[in-house]
């Protein structure tokens, strides 16, 4: 009799939710319906408001289950879920979702399909594609094809990927590195960690084909302590790669090299950018360094380094598989290719979207995150994470691209929404933002260090009435500064949301004059 497959999220969203507690149970209450079940831990498919989601392997296909308690079980067993019966949590073939079947997925394809360990299953998904494509050509001519494809920095800069990687292949050094940056500290965002957890070979085979364009053989994966699943399951992962060759000394015995590590970050945001990364992956406190050089001519221990973003990475093996015009042919005007966008905040539905450039915002809040969840208006979405612009409903029409944005002075950034809805008293998110920056500044330079606590300071001034008028001056000359003069972008663009908050609810500020 052949086991029915159970499909079990590992993922750190749904464990934080109960899924591991679920485990023993559902093996237990099958062995008492005499139903042999085979547990597969799997990555999440994204839909987080539904974890625990439960997937039944059925002819048919795998029909899901959520969101799952313990409570739940032994109504679902009598219903009959392991044959995909009828439930009231039953959302029927997963992949028929509206959410999901509506989705563009490249980057994320395998993720919350396969057992994220499980290197058989890797490679019948179409892994490792891409790189044994790229053992047949010269680094040239991978470079070519990234450069071609359009890819572009997914952390946030949005930095060429093919030109990154060009510079570093004609730098001169002994040794060069591959680091890939998961040090992902943005508020709502979480694309790295479903990625790294659900799919992480996906990752390993991105970084083994930018060594060997770059003639690189030594790579480290730059992880935030709070993500110990992910860690986990990089080194796991990293181990069966090393086993079956296609890490070492000689991949797939091509002769060229690559090893791989993964290095636990020291959990400061600071880190998140990548000249703090390299030198927290030193061994030293994280700060900013000044540039030049570039870390793609100085960078890890004053080596040639590529450092990217973990999407950008996990991006390239489906470009050198199905070619550049491939991915280009995804997207709109000069954003190529796909994001996976994260809803958080007051949503309905918070989740991972991946969707090619030029969708709008109003499809993603209403399409996907289902309005806001306490039944207010939407009020304010924050774009990019901490230092993005708050943008106002006018805004939310506007496609989704890097230029169309930057023409608006807001950012796509990581990919990351935050939603807020009628509720949200804009100057305080304004003052947030700023004591955000005061709080992580890594100290280097005197614009972020002074200048966020003098804005904090200044913007609890003027929302209590105290000489509003010459405080907006004053605020407005400071984030000016703090644009102008700061060495990266946590002091530079700090006063974006400020400036955003106060341009466009004017009404929030202000709310009391201080008694005479």
């Amino acid at each position: 009799m052949q086991r029915i497959k159970v499909y079990v999220p590992m993922d750190s969203a749904a464990v934080a939710v109960g899924a591991d507690d679920l485990v023993a149970p559902i093996q237990k209450m099958a062995l008492e319906q005499n139903t042999e079940i085979e547990i597969i831990r799997n990555g999440s498919r994204g839909l987080l408001w539904l974890e625990p989601l439960i997937e039944i392997e059925t002819p048919q296909g795998r029909i899901g289950y959520g969101p799952v308690t313990l409570e739940d079980l032994p109504d679902l067993f009598n219903a009959g879920w392991l044959s995909g019966q009828a439930h009231p949590l039953s959302h029927g073939i997963t992949d028929d979702i509206p959410y999901l079947k509506n989705q563009e997925r490249l980057t994320f394809k395998r993720v919350g399909i396969i057992d994220p360990l499980n290197i058989h299953d890797y490679a019948k998904h179409g892994g490792w594609q891409g790189l044994l494509k790229a053992l047949t050509l010269n680094d040239e001519a991978i470079i070519n094809i990234v450069t071609q494809s359009g890819l572009r920095g997914r952390g946030g800069a949005a930095f060429p990927t093919g030109i990154k990687w060009n510079t570093v292949r004609q730098a001169e050094g002994p040794q060069k590195y591959i680091v890939a940056n998961a040090d992902e500290g943005d508020s709502g965002t979480f694309s790295d960690r479903i990625l790294m957890e659900g799919d992480p070979f996906a990752l390993i085979e991105g970084m083994i084909i930018a060594g060997l364009a770059v003639n690189a053989s030594k790579g480290y994966i730059y992880v935030r302590s709070e993500y110990p699943i992910a860690i986990d399951t990089l080194q796991k992962a990293i181990t069966i790669a090393t086993e079956h060759r296609y890490l070492g000394s000689s991949i797939l015995g091509s002769g060229h090299s690559f090893e791989l590590e993964v290095r636990k970050g020291a959990g400061a945001y600071i880190c998140g950018e990548e000249t703090s990364l390299l030198e927290s992956l030193e061994g030293k406190r994280g700060v900013i360094r000044y540039k030049p050089p570039l870390p793609a001519i100085k960078g890890f221990m004053g080596m040639p380094t590529v450092v990217n973003n973990v999407v950008s990475l996990a991006t390239v093996p489906v470009i050198l598989a199905q070619g550049a015009d491939f991915y280009k042919n995804f997207g709109s005007g000069k954003s190529h290719g796909t994001l996976a966008f994260q809803l958080a905040g007051n949503l309905k539905c918070g989740g991972l979207v991946e969707k090619a450039f030029g969708i709008s915002l109003k499809e993603l809040l209403y399409d996907y995150g289902g309005g806001s969840e306490d039944g207010l208006p939407l009020k304010a979405v924050q774009v990019g994470g901490p230092l993005g612009a708050y943008l106002s409903k006018q805004e939310w029409d506007i496609p989704l691209d890097y230029e169309a944005y930057a023409k608006i002075g807001a950012m796509v950034g990581h990919g990351g929404i935050v939603a807020f809805s009628e509720s949200a008293d804009m100057a305080e998110m304004a003052e947030y933002a700023m004591a955000f920056c005061a709080t992580e500044s890594c100290g280097k330079c005197t614009p972020c260090r002074i200048g966020s606590k003098r804005g904090v300071e200044t913007v609890v001034k003027i929302r209590h009435g105290i000489q509003a008028e010459e405080n907006l001056v004053l605020l407005e000359e400071l984030c000016d500064t703090m644009i102008a003069g700061s060495l990266c972008a946590l002091g530079g663009m700090a006063p974006y949301p400020v400036l955003s908050a106060i341009s466009k609810y004017p009404q929030d500020f202000i709310k009391q004059k201080v008694q005479s």
